[in-house]
């Protein structure tokens, strides 16, 4: 009597999961591509999420064509770039987002690393020695990390799949965890 009763709860549990896969996500929160699904349009670009969500998040983790791409939003813009730092492959979804000389700039959580949020600039603090008094003073590497283009069109976020005939310091790290599934992979 008791394995009929098991037997029963169990087909009764898989016929609830099959209802749930059949009907999908209807909740937009819920369905945030923060858990890596997108949708590939038929002009190429990547459907990240809803507006108002990532708005709300103001940061959104996805997979865009195998690599991992974070998508900011901050100060009323939007703002992509792929999400591992181009100098040892930092989570930069968990960084915080400072004002560095009137840029907007992503600090990298593990080893404080700047990058800014518009162009991907890598930015460190450098003196003159040659100066008279020198003092700190924010610099240029160049573009280390890549960037990739936002587009909003009818309440959606958009992402440009990458041009990879540009490549850039942080490639190496976006290869690295190509395809990996783990959009939470800590150090």
């Amino acid at each position: 009597m008791l394995d009929l009763i098991i037997l029963s709860l169990h087909f009764f549990i898989c016929f609830l999961i099959s209802v749930g896969i059949w009907r999908g996500c209807k909740d937009e929160d819920v369905c945030s591509s923060s858990t890596g699904t997108v949708e590939v349009e038929p002009d190429g670009l990547i459907l990240i999420g809803k507006e108002d969500a990532i708005k709300r998040s103001q940061r959104v983790t996805a997979k865009v064509n195998g690599r991992e791409v974070v998508v900011f939003y901050h100060e009323g813009k939007f703002h992509a770039m792929d999400s591992r730092c181009y100098h040892e492959g930092g989570p930069l979804r968990l960084g915080e987002i400072e004002d560095i000389d009137g840029q907007a700039c992503i600090v990298c959580p593990w080893h404080k690393y700047v990058i800014t949020l518009e162009t991907g600039e890598g930015l460190y603090e450098g003196i003159n020695p040659l100066e008279p008094s020198p003092t700190p003073k924010w610099q240029s590497k160049g573009v280390k990390q890549r960037i990739h283009k936002v587009t909003i069109d009818h309440g959606n976020v958009y992402v440009s799949p990458p041009d990879l005939s540009v490549s850039f310091d942080s490639d190496y790290f976006a290869d690295k965890y190509k395809n990996s599934g783990d959009l939470a992979m800590e150090k």
